[in-house]
């Protein structure tokens, strides 16, 4: 460690939240968290790295082994105070009893700030009194934190009573609920315990929130990307037998749902990726919108615009199929499963002879025989739709906290609960950037393309920013 690394040891019983604790706050989802005590007996070190550099630095310690005797013993103490801890550790090191105590100390001898986490929906006790006024004598910089992981705050007066004495900052934290806001709140306090500490604290601070906002833009150009890709795909199939026809069309769309699925679930794993969530693979309950296929008729009819909505973005877009308002949208139930070919485009639709051609001239190469096409998209709900997951999407990973483990219990839909998506939500203005996106790619205007697509990110920023902050 450098003079330039702030450093802090994380310490408290097990199944406390702890781990927990220090898992939100790296933002590192491989900390192990176990409820069986003396698991931990070795400290180890988590580091934060933006940008290639380290500029934080956690320690995973055992817990208290003897906290009564290592209390006892710093009591009768003599000597200078600058010399108790690596007193206590000369004297204790080769005592297998005083084996946890010690290496909970090493890190505290060689500077780290403490940071002590108890739960809060249990009673102060006399072991922790005792483990407070150890860390106390230690006279390191330390912050207490009231882990109230279940929302149980019965005891919390109790904490703050007994915290008062003992630690300069106090701080209530769920760890298995912090969003990213509530982490950044938490460093702004630890910048108080010492004043040595609040330059390169105000630094890393700093270098948190310029990261967060680098990961938003990019999440903002994953979705562009997504979309462009998306609404220039089209699968083809070369019908050599016409009885076959109805089948091969069966098999085209089938084909051209899974690839862009499959798009869409690779942007999600670069979110992901993005947001450091390396085990975080949840499997959402049935009733989450998430869980449902993209071309479900659920899907249509919880994201995406409102009809009258969708009405006057098709007018202006000119997304309107077979000139009727029920085709673009699937009908008033938004009835995906059976407008799926009118949604993408030339669906089932077979070409031939010189229109054959034609058509084959643009993918670079001719087809002998009769071509089925599915896609380009030509129904502009399906970017609202796309839109709307990946906000979703979005909005699960960064509220998330990687100290969470209850995936098997995870309920909630996230923060936008309502009956439409994200998108439905904007205001014609807003939408106008999508819109021109939409017709740019119908037009394969490669110049338009590039513009709107900018506009696209700008606004998605804005909207993933207005996210983050609730």
């Amino acid at each position: 460690m450098t003079s330039h690394t702030p450093s802090f040891a994380i310490i408290g019983h097990p199944n406390e939240g702890k781990s927990s604790v220090l898992s939100t706050l790296a933002e590192d989802d491989s900390v192990r968290i176990s409820p069986v005590p003396g698991e931990t007996t070795h400290c180890q070190l988590f580091p934060v790295v933006i940008d290639g550099k380290e500029i934080l630095r956690f320690i995973d310690t055992p817990g208290f082994q003897n906290p009564r005797q290592t209390l006892a013993w710093m009591q009768n103490y003599q000597g200078p105070d600058s010399e108790l801890i690596n007193t206590f550790l000369a004297e204790h090191q080769q005592q297998p009893d005083f084996h946890d105590d010690c290496q909970l100390l090493q890190p505290v001898a060689a500077g780290s700030g403490i940071i002590f986490v108890v739960d809060g929906s249990r009673p102060v006790r006399n072991v922790d009194r005792a483990e407070m006024e150890i860390l106390r004598l230690t006279g390191a910089p330390r912050m207490a934190v009231i882990n109230n992981k279940e929302d149980h705050g019965d005891f919390i007066d109790d904490w703050h009573n007994a915290f008062r004495k003992h630690f300069n900052a106090i701080r209530i934290f769920n760890s298995c609920r912090a969003n990213y806001i509530e982490r950044i709140e938490l460093l702004e306090s630890l910048k108080s315990i010492d004043q040595q500490h609040e330059p390169l604290l105000r630094q890393v601070i700093s270098a948190f929130q310029k990261d967060w906002q680098l990961r938003t833009e990019r999440s903002a150009q994953l979705i562009v990307d997504l979309v462009c890709d998306v609404l220039q795909h089209k699968e083809t199939l070369t019908v050599q037998d016409a009885h076959q026809e109805e089948q091969l069309h069966e098999r085209l769309l089938q084909r051209y749902q899974q690839a862009i699925c499959a798009k869409e679930q690779q942007t999600y794993n670069a979110m992901r990726t993005l947001f450091k969530h390396n085990i975080f693979n949840l499997q959402l309950p049935e009733h989450s919108i998430l869980k449902e296929d993209l071309f479900s008729r659920r899907t249509w009819e919880f994201l995406g615009l409102s009809r009258g909505q969708l009405i006057t973005a098709g007018a202006l877009s000119g997304a309107v199929v077979g000139g009727s308002i029920d085709a673009m949208v699937g009908g008033a139930s938004f009835g995906i499963g059976a407008a799926v070919g009118g949604m993408v485009g030339a669906a089932g639709t077979v070409f031939k002879g010189k229109q054959l051609i034609d058509r084959m001239k643009l993918f670079g190469h001719k087809i002998a025989g009769e071509q089925m096409q599915v896609g380009p998209a030509t129904n502009s709900q399906l970017l609202y739709i796309l839109i709307d997951r990946s906000l979703l999407f979005y909005s699960h990973i960064i509220n998330w906290a990687h100290g969470r483990r209850d995936y098997a219990d995870y309920q909630s839909l996230g923060p936008n609960q309502s009956k439409q998506g994200y998108t439905s939500g904007w205001s014609s203005q807003e939408r106008q950037p999508a819109i021109e996106l939409f017709k740019a790619i119908a037009k394969q205007d490669e110049a338009k393309i590039i513009t709107s697509s900018h506009s696209l990110r700008t606004l998605l920023s804005k909207q993933l920013n207005l996210i983050s902050e609730r």
